[in-house]
């Protein structure tokens, strides 16, 4: 494989089903066709929703640095394939769902597209994903605000920042 040298970061997440199973199977069909290689990954964490119906399961979240020779677009319906194979149907919006896969970085690109906005919009205000960063690339930063994830984590309100591992892979 031809490597791309940017950093490609996945924020990956499922409250249906095997949630475990279905974050490890998600992190294993990414890497089937080799066009994408996975560099490292945080632990698995388990957060309530945020946003779509109060009463959905709770959610798996972990992130993935990967590399690939795919443009963003084309590493977009990877992963938008990858979570058809996982029985991902897109009713509503944050609804549960059986596996989410988000492009939070493609290096340090920064573009705005209808079907994808990079970085991604919301990567900052979230801990369910700035937790998991956090464990792969502290020192990442945001193309953006400029601001590391290290920075980003301590600038979250401390009661966001409570979410219990729920193990490893």
């Amino acid at each position: 494989m031809k490597e791309n040298k940017e950093t490609v970061l996945l924020a990956l997440g499922s409250n249906l089903g095997d949630r475990r199973a279905a974050l490890s199977g998600a992190r294993g069909a990414l890497e089937r066709n080799g066009e994408i290689l996975v560099r490292a990954w945080s632990r698995i964490f388990e957060t309530a929703p945020q946003g779509g119906a109060p009463d959905q399961p709770r959610y798996f979240n972990a992130v993935l640095a990967v590399a690939t020779p795919l443009s963003p677009e084309q590493l977009l319906a990877r992963c938008q394939a990858v979570e058809r194979e996982f029985g991902r149907e897109r009713r509503e919006r944050w609804g549960p769902r059986t596996l989410d896969i988000d492009i939070l970085a493609f290096g340090d690109r920064i573009s705005e597209t209808p079907a994808l906005i990079l970085p991604h919009p919301r990567l900052h205000l979230r801990s369910f994903v700035l937790l998991p960063l956090l464990e792969v690339t502290p020192e990442w930063r945001h193309p953006r605000l400029g601001k590391t994830v290290r920075r980003m984590v301590a600038e979250l309100p401390e009661t966001a920042l409570d979410h219990p591992l729920a193990g490893t892979w």
